[in-house]
Formats: C-alpha cells, structure tokens, sequence
C-alpha cells in the first residue's frame, strides 16, 4: 500500500526507489535569544529540535516596541504596529520539525503568537533556501505578544536586542527559572 506522503517507483534496472516530498520550509524572523551570539541560539543548531538555516539579516517595516521584561528579562516584541522602533533581526528558514519546536518554546499561543511581519532585507545569504536581495521586501513568521502587562508600554525600547547589552538586565535561562 502507497502512503499519501511518498510514492513507489520502478527504474528500468528493477530497482525500487521511494520519492519523497519535498520539506515544507517557513521562514521566521528572530529578534532575541536566538540569534547568533545570544544565549538561545544553540537550539536553533540542534538537529533534535529540527532543522534551521540562516538566510539573513533584516528590520521590520513597521515599527514595534521591543521591551526587555518580567522577572527573567525576557525580550518581547509587543504587537504594537507603529510604535517603537524598527526592530533588527535574522531571518531563519525553518522545517516543520523546527517550527513545532519554537511554537513551543515561544509558549504559543499564551506568551507569544507567531504572525506575519513585513521586512525589509538588509544582508542575505545565497543559497540558504530562500531568495531575497538586500533592500528588497518580504514576509516571514515572528513571535510577537499582545498579552503582555500594561505597564511593558512604558518600558525603554529597543532596535537591536542583545542580551549582554549595556541595558544591565540578564537574562535567565529556562532551565534557571523557578517556574
């Protein structure tokens, strides 16, 4: 019996050959702990959670409040188009393997929710699995909040996050937290 997911074929030579599908790629937009240099970025590497491969840099379109927030400081982009700044990150082509793995260590959907940003390309990689020129505009996923404590509004903002920033607020690993 053939599977939905793969098809047998016979070559003139007899042998069986399995075609697969191609993988389903989606791209994400990282502005935080995984990016490269930051404290979360070797799960991005781990085979065990999927796979990831680094397209480029870029900056939303829109600008977006980037706080730095709660008792773990936790960097947060709130889901607040046209406030703040525009915020600069890595874009990541990601396996559906790789995007389970984040929805769940973004805590979807009660901490973050993963929607569509536009941005616009600053330096791109070729042959990473995704097309784009530096200047040129595109869409990928992020993890963005719009459950956040009222008061996030009115904390210092961010273009760039870099967890061993001059800001004075360390982060602290999940495996550190008392929750």
């Amino acid at each position: 019996m053939r599977s939905k997911t793969t098809s047998l074929l016979t070559s003139a030579f007899g042998l069986v050959a399995f075609v697969l599908p191609a993988v389903q790629m989606t791209q994400i937009f990282v502005y935080g702990t995984l990016k490269k240099g930051q404290p979360n970025y070797s799960r991005m590497l781990d085979p065990v959670n999927g796979k990831a491969s680094f397209c480029g840099r870029a900056s939303t379109i829109d600008k977006f409040p980037l706080v730095i927030a709660g008792k773990y400081n936790i960097p947060f982009l709130l889901n607040i188009p046209g406030e703040g700044q525009n915020v600069q990150g890595e874009v990541y082509s990601v396996d559906d393997q790789m995007l389970a793995f984040l929805d769940r260590f973004e805590s979807i959907p009660h901490m973050y929710q993963r929607t569509l940003v536009k941005l616009k390309v600053e330096e791109w990689v070729d042959g990473a699995g995704c097309a784009q020129t530096p200047g040129s505009t595109m869409e990928a996923f992020v993890y963005s909040t719009t459950t956040y404590q009222p008061e996030w509004v009115k904390l210092p903002s961010y273009e760039n996050y870099d967890a061993y920033g001059d800001h004075g607020l360390e982060y602290v690993f999940r495996e550190a937290r008392d929750d």
